[in-house]
């Protein structure tokens, strides 16, 4: 494993009023245009020194330009309330940021993909269904949700949730408020976290309680009123990228529970591809380590197939 640093520099670009910052890395021995990966955290994760920035240069290095960037309200970037979390607005700032980077003369604009972890795989799973940009789309671990969606047998609630994300208020009265609370805890009964598992717990602070990562073990959890639930299940069949999806056999977050991710999957129409790893829902953001660099080879290798020149 090389352990050159890989080069990048802070850009920022303009999404739903707020200022995000991040990260983009150039290959150095390719000529552009590039394809190119664009990147969020999952769960309050940012993107210095929580493994993401990792999967990132792995990425680079294979000749890809990735842009890595923390959410609204996250680490570099700006957005106020200050760790609160949007499904809604954090899955649009996916398209600000596909706006962000068809502005670069650097990128290949016809091989565009986008990555997310947890939360922000299920994001991306929106974005892949609402955008006809994307070409390919890697997700590890997605928060698809504790079950399954509502029966949807003549797809309105899934035009619905696509019409919502594209033109609803995703701001609005909450439906929804959870917190502020801490992220995680070692202790529920005296102090609850949003994250209940102990493997929550470990991952996040060690990675997490990294000097200068900018993580803060506290987060307001939000849910606009909208016309029916986010859920991926419901835009499954909407999706028209490439999928590798990415889960762990037993996953023991709820909010990721394996068989629903399964079907979601099941769901996707598109060209796809189903990899089940061990090592639960933090496993793949262990490194260095064997299982990253299985999981990071697996995506390097089905970008290098779905992003052709």
């Amino acid at each position: 494993m090389s352990t050159e640093p890989i080069k990048y520099k802070i850009v920022e670009f303009p999404s739903q009023g707020a200022t995000i910052r991040g990260r983009l890395y150039l290959p150095e021995d390719k000529t552009t245009p590039y394809p190119t990966v664009i990147m969020a955290h999952g769960f309050t994760a940012t993107i210095n020194g929580m493994i993401a920035d990792k999967y990132a240069e792995e990425f680079c290095k294979a000749g890809f330009a990735v842009l890595l960037y923390d959410h609204r309200n996250f680490g570099i970037s700006d957005g106020l309330p200050r760790q609160e979390i949007n499904k809604w607005l954090q899955a649009r700032g996916y398209v600000d940021a596909i706006d962000y980077v068809f502005t670069l003369p650097a990128v290949d604009k016809r091989n565009i993909a986008l990555w997310g972890d947890s939360m922000s795989g299920a994001e991306v799973l929106l974005v892949g269904a609402a955008e006809n940009r994307v070409k390919a789309i890697v997700v590890q671990v997605p928060a698809c949700g504790e079950s399954a969606p509502p029966a949807d047998t003549d797809g309105a609630l899934g035009k619905s949730m696509l019409d919502h994300f594209k033109n609803g208020d995703i701001k609005g009265t909450p439906e929804i408020t959870i917190g502020p609370m801490p992220v995680v805890s070692s202790d529920q009964k005296g102090t609850p976290s949003l994250l209940l598992p102990v493997t929550a717990f470990r991952w996040f602070i060690e990675y997490g309680g990294r000097y200068n990562t900018l993580w803060k073990n506290s987060a307001t959890f939000v849910n606009p009123n909208a016309v029916t639930a986010f859920h991926p299940g419901l835009i499954a069949r909407h999706i028209k990228p490439a999928v590798l999806m990415m889960i762990a056999e037993e996953d023991e977050m709820p909010g990721a529970n394996s068989d629903v991710s399964r079907f979601v999957y099941s769901q996707i129409t598109s060209e796809k591809k189903l990899i089940e790893m061990d090592g639960g829902h933090f496993g793949l953001l262990y490194y260095p380590g064997a299982l990253f660099e299985k999981t990071s080879k697996a995506q390097r290798d089905f970008l290098v197939q779905h992003l052709q020149n």
